[in-house]
């Protein structure tokens, strides 16, 4: 009986103490993986988003460049 009583204090020890550690311990590296995460998808919204405007400049580069050449191809052709 003593060895029964025995086991059931050390597993409810044991119990106690992974109940302990989730409660205190878990649940701050949980809120700090959490926020990790938050700001983790900020950073990559940011990043889209500063991205999409350096390829919306590229391409308004792009389109200035094609109706520059077009326009000194048109002249071109007026002396041929």
């Amino acid at each position: 009986m003593s060895t029964l009583s025995c086991a059931d204090r050390l597993w409810l020890n044991c119990a106690t103490e992974k109940f302990t550690k989730k409660l205190l311990g878990e649940s701050e590296i949980e809120a700090v993986l959490q926020r990790l995460d938050r700001l983790t998808q900020d950073e990559a919204r940011i990043t889209v988003a500063q991205t999409l405007g350096v390829v919306h400049g590229l391409v308004g580069n792009v389109k200035l460049i094609m109706e520059g050449a077009r326009h000194l191809h048109d002249c071109l052709r007026m002396f041929d």
